[in-house]
């Protein structure tokens, strides 16, 4: 498949880096922090209890749906009030909460392959979720961090795509979105106008996702960031014109 590249946009979350044992440890964290600091909360809100909480807090507030920071705050404040805690300490709980969620353990390839990247197309991190790439170490090779938090919508909405786009001075159709989710990521690019790659990496059981849809398919399939930098240093003639 030909196409022209000349930037790239690109998930964080399960395409960077997996995200399940960042947030079990995330968790973990704010709950050592609440046996410590407010342990009626800590308490009355084990685990199974808070994860509920953030849940419920996300199914009340849709309008919130692309603020996953507010949402923690939201249920932080709950669970102190309740408890008879200050709600003050929300704040502080959620720092210590999310230290432990930037502290994340790279796929194996992702490091040598943004590096490869950025050596050769601007790259844009385009995330839903809410870490932040500076804590992380990784700003270095992205132009800007774009996050729904600070755009005020999510993806798969295509205002989020065309924010991204019209940073790096690119049209649509020769941006690069690459992300793990089908739905945020390959069909959300889609239908922003932007090309779309899948990275679709094995689980631990070896076995790959097959693709669910007939109608469409993402332009590129490709099993790791590695696999995404060999292709593009394979086909040269797709980022002719970069500045």
């Amino acid at each position: 498949m030909s196409f022209p590249v000349r930037a790239i946009t690109l998930d964080l979350d399960d395409t960077v880096w997996p995200i399940a044992p960042v947030m079990v440890r995330a968790e973990r964290v704010l709950a050592d922090w609440l046996r410590e600091h407010a342990p009626r909360t800590a308490e009355r809100w084990p685990l199974p209890k808070m994860r509920e909480l953030r849940d419920a807090v996300a199914a009340e507030h849709p309008h919130l749906a692309h603020d996953f920071t507010r949402q923690r705050l939201i249920a932080l404040e709950r669970m102190f009030e309740e408890a008879g805690d200050d709600v003050a300490l929300a704040e502080p709980a959620f720092d210590a909460f999310f230290a432990a969620r930037c502290e994340v353990e790279h796929y194996a390839d992702s490091l040598e392959a943004l590096d490869r990247m950025a050596a050769k197309l601007p790259l844009a991190a385009l995330s839903n979720g809410n870490a932040d790439l500076s804590r992380i170490g990784l700003m270095h090779v992205f132009r800007f961090q774009l996050g729904a938090r600070e755009h005020g919508r999510a993806k798969p909405d295509a205002s989020i795509f065309h924010a991204a786009c019209e940073r790096l001075g690119v049209a649509p159709g020769k941006v690069l979105h690459v992300g793990d989710d089908i739905e945020m990521d390959v069909l959300g690019a889609h239908r922003a106008g932007l090309r779309a790659c899948w990275i679709n990496r094995a689980g631990d059981d070896g076995v790959s996702r097959s693709w669910p849809r007939d109608d469409l398919r993402p332009d590129l399939e490709v099993p790791s960031l590695a696999a995404l930098a060999d292709w593009l240093d394979a086909h040269p003639d797709q980022r002719q014109g970069v500045a």
